[in-house]
């Protein structure tokens, strides 16, 4: 069985940096994609970033492109999300999804794409 399972999330002030992991168990084929998306109470979840597990090509969301940087430890089935200079606007609950998927495509992941999902960790960026 699939299993995602993120962690890293937290309180910080604007301006500084938190690292995000998702640790990925259960797959059945090493052709899948990974997204990061974030979402906060009352607002659609918003697609932050994709890496395909095969060329490791990567998407990002326009609010994010150039703060964020995401990358994979393929040995750790790992992905993580670099996220710096945050600001208050990027504070949210932030998941991590799984889809069997040969590519990213060349804009930021729709979550209707992904169907296996963590719990998600809480990114708070506040004064």
């Amino acid at each position: 069985q699939l299993q995602l399972v993120e962690s890293g999330g937290g309180l910080v002030q604007p301006g500084g940096s938190l690292r995000l992991s998702c640790a990925a168990s259960g797959f059945t084929s090493q052709y899948y994609v990974i997204g990061w998306f974030r979402q906060v109470p009352g607002k659609e979840r918003e697609g932050v970033s994709c890496i395909s597990s095969g060329d490791g090509s990567t998407t990002y969301a326009d609010s994010v492109k150039g703060r964020f940087t995401i990358s994979r430890d393929n040995a750790k089935n790992t992905v993580y999300l670099q996220m710096n200079s945050l600001k208050p606007e990027d504070t949210a609950i932030y998941y991590c999804a799984h889809e069997y998927l040969n590519s990213c495509g060349r804009n930021a992941p729709r979550s209707a794409y992904f169907r296996s999902w963590g719990q998600g960790t809480q990114v708070t960026v506040s004064s």
